[in-house]
């Protein structure tokens, strides 16, 4: 059922699907609940689905003239708060990833598990790869050098910065999560796998995936897979892996 809630200033177009623990899936930068069409139909089978449009995305509202990962990760809480949710699993693609990462962070009473792909926790080369770096800067150079914006720019703007000049989550944030995480990227990914490994090697209860032959579009192109092992690692028991259990 579609629902609009009017939360922390902007009015938020949510969609939940089937029943069960609440599942709350976070999409990326300049996209919309839409990107997940391949993960609706097969977690609805066991979860409460809830999909939402970010502020300034989709469906959802925004009149501010700037825009943060922070603020959107305060969103998802307020959202869960308004739908009576006291936690739930969580998956993020792309900037959905940094959500979930920064809403175990700044909410960690509100996610129960958290699954993850290509996420990045700065915007530098160390993380991004250059090339696609060089592939954002024209467009975000243009409409920061641009003086009258239209409406639909002046959107273009605030996700543009975002992606050139966010996030700034630190490894000693990273440290905070407590919940049990599945770190996701591809080998050939717009985020460096370093990186990648960096992000599961801060969080102290993580496992990390990285798929073959894989771009960023790890929900699509793999669907199958992706579905399939994020709903594994939901449904079974963190174990610590460690001493003899290495041998495993």
């Amino acid at each position: 059922k579609g629902k609009t809630y009017a939360i922390r200033g902007l009015n938020m177009y949510t969609e939940t699907y089937g029943k069960g623990q609440p599942l709350l899936i976070i999409h990326g930068n300049g996209g919309s609940m839409k990107d997940f069409i391949n993960q609706v139909p097969y977690f609805m089978q066991h979860y409460q689905v809830i999909m939402a449009d970010n502020r300034a995305q989709g469906r959802s509202t925004d009149n501010s003239d700037s825009l943060t990962y922070e603020q959107m990760a305060d969103d998802y809480a307020a959202l869960l708060d308004a739908m009576k949710i006291d936690s739930a699993y969580v998956i993020g693609w792309s900037d959905g990833g940094i959500n979930g990462l920064l809403l175990a962070i700044r909410h960690p009473e509100k996610v129960k598990k958290l699954a993850v792909t290509g996420a990045n926790l700065w915007p530098d080369s160390t993380a991004v790869y250059q090339d696609v770096i060089d592939l954002i800067q024209p467009g975000y150079k243009a409409v920061m050098q641009k003086a009258n914006l239209t409406e639909r720019e002046k959107t273009s703007k605030k996700l543009l910065r975002l992606l050139v000049e966010q996030p700034n989550i630190t490894t000693s944030q990273l440290n905070t999560i407590q919940c049990p995480t599945l770190v996701i990227g591809g080998d050939h990914d717009v985020i460096r796998e370093e990186h990648t490994l960096l992000i599961y090697r801060n969080i102290s209860r993580a496992y990390l995936w990285i798929l073959p032959n894989s771009g960023h579009s790890t929900p699509v192109v793999y669907k199958n897979q992706f579905n399939a092992t994020v709903a594994d690692f939901f449904a079974s028991d963190f174990r610590d892996i460690n001493k003899e259990k290495r041998f495993n």
